[in-house]
């Protein structure tokens, strides 16, 4: 069977039960981001959006590492980490997080500018070096092994799953800006983006931790929380090994 089968659904699920704590932790970091590259702008100019530029992308890489084990700690049924204990608990994964997830952009980069295909395909088997920092222990060199050997044999089910994940993106995006539709072009793509990234960012983590978890069980790594170890795996269906 599709070890992937039903995880959108339980990731909403997640979502729903843990909207206040996933949400609180994103849009805390979102907001930080929006002040701190305003403010370098305002103070340094040019220069300023740069420094602010770079920044943003260290929160952002922070809140991936954040919610990702938010996710887990919410799926193994501990208690919510408030916003300073999981600053904390992500911090040491963030140069990891950050190093995997720049070679990563790049390389996916590089791939959608060589006909798409490769983009798609590396895009695909690099998805899951966040999760295999933060909950498997990689380094960020390990990240993109692992990565790519939990993938290998599903992507096909792991590419369908995140298709289906940004359409449903895509469209809620759509329907903010329509919500916006008053305010003018500046200011309505700022506050669109914003609420898009709060809203969405911690449901994508929520999918992307199942995606990982699942697959790890399905290779035999490891039982899934709230199932019995020693469940046999969900291999051998929809095998891709290309690539």
């Amino acid at each position: 069977m599709n070890p992937l089968s039903g995880v959108l659904g339980e990731a909403w699920t997640l979502y729903k039960r843990h909207a206040a704590h996933f949400l609180l932790l994103s849009f805390a970091i979102y907001l930080a981001i929006g002040i701190v590259t305003a403010a370098l702008s305002l103070a340094l100019g040019s220069f300023g959006a740069v420094l602010g530029g770079l920044l943003s992308l260290l929160g952002v890489f922070l809140l991936q590492a954040m919610l990702v084990k938010a996710v887990q700690d919410a799926r193994d049924g501990r208690g919510d980490l408030d916003l300073a204990r999981a600053i904390t608990a992500a911090v040491p994964f963030l140069g990891s997080v950050t190093i995997a997830g720049v070679f990563a952009s790049i390389a996916i980069g590089v791939g959608f500018a060589l006909i798409i295909v490769p983009g798609l395909i590396l895009l695909t088997f690099l998805s899951l070096i966040v999760p295999e920092i933060v909950l498997g222990g990689a380094s960020a060199y390990e990240s993109f092994g692992r990565s790519w050997r939990t993938v290998r044999g599903y992507a096909w089910h792991v590419f369908g799953t995140y298709v289906l994940v940004f359409i449903i993106m895509i469209v809620a995006q759509y329907v903010i800006e329509l919500i916006l539709l008053a305010l003018p072009y500046a200011a309505r793509n700022s506050i669109a983006d914003f609420v898009a990234g709060t809203l969405f960012a911690p449901f994508l983590a929520a999918v992307v931790t199942l995606v990982y978890d699942r697959l790890r069980a399905a290779h035999g790594d490891r039982a899934q929380p709230g199932t019995a170890q020693g469940t046999p795996p969900a291999g051998g269906y929809g095998r891709y090994d290309g690539a």
